[in-house]
């Protein structure tokens, strides 16, 4: 069974890649499996750069099989922000509840129709030779007045949908596993996977 290392170390990131590429026959690893693997400095201009160094430092490291994955939220209001500062948009080491704090403060005052956002996704495939391919996806939304909900992680509180009249943190996971950013860029992935495995044999 081929392997595949995600390079990442966020729990909540892992759970979620892990049950979308359940259905593939390949061998789910991160770098918590890794723990010599080199830490790769997210500096990107963007998310599709950021995804690509991580599979790629990873893919370098280990010969093998690598999906790196950068996502975040932009908020239209605040001209995008926090983009890929999203992890640490409240400060180096930021925790969820401390970021979406400052989202909330950021926005003050601002009414919930001017309060367009989206979640965006890019995810890339490299192995120890080359990439093979850099998807995305993303996912519009409005940022609630307060939190509500405690499913998903990041943002999801206040990630509100209103075809759902819900925010990502009171939706059903199954609901969220076809409609969010990471679905739909990993749905693309799968489907180059099963190419890539098809040839690899």
């Amino acid at each position: 069974m081929k392997e595949l290392i995600i390079a990442t170390t966020n729990p909540g990131k892992l759970r979620e890649i892990r049950e979308l590429l359940k259905d593939l026959d390949v061998k789910i690893t991160s770098l918590s499996d890794y723990p010599d693997a080199p830490k790769v400095e997210e500096d990107g201009k963007n998310f599709a750069q950021n995804a690509l160094k991580k599979a790629a430092t990873i893919a370098l490291y280990t010969g093998k099989l690598t999906l790196g994955e950068d996502s975040g939220l932009e908020v239209k209001a605040l001209g995008n922000k926090p983009g890929i500062y999203s992890a640490r948009f409240a400060g180096n080491g930021a925790t969820d509840k401390k970021n979406n704090a400052k989202l909330l403060r950021e926005l003050r005052g601002v009414p919930l129709k001017k309060r367009g956002a989206r979640y965006r996704c890019f995810a890339a495939l490299v192995d120890g030779k080359r990439v093979i391919d850099v998807v995305s996806g993303s996912c519009a939304g409005l940022i609630a007045l307060k939190g509500k909900g405690n499913n998903g992680f990041g943002y999801d509180p206040l990630f509100f949908i209103p075809r759902y009249n819900k925010t990502f943190g009171e939706l059903d996971p199954d609901i969220k596993a076809r409609i969010s950013h990471r679905a739909k860029a990993l749905n693309k992935v799968k489907k180059v996977l099963k190419k890539y495995i098809l040839k690899s044999f």
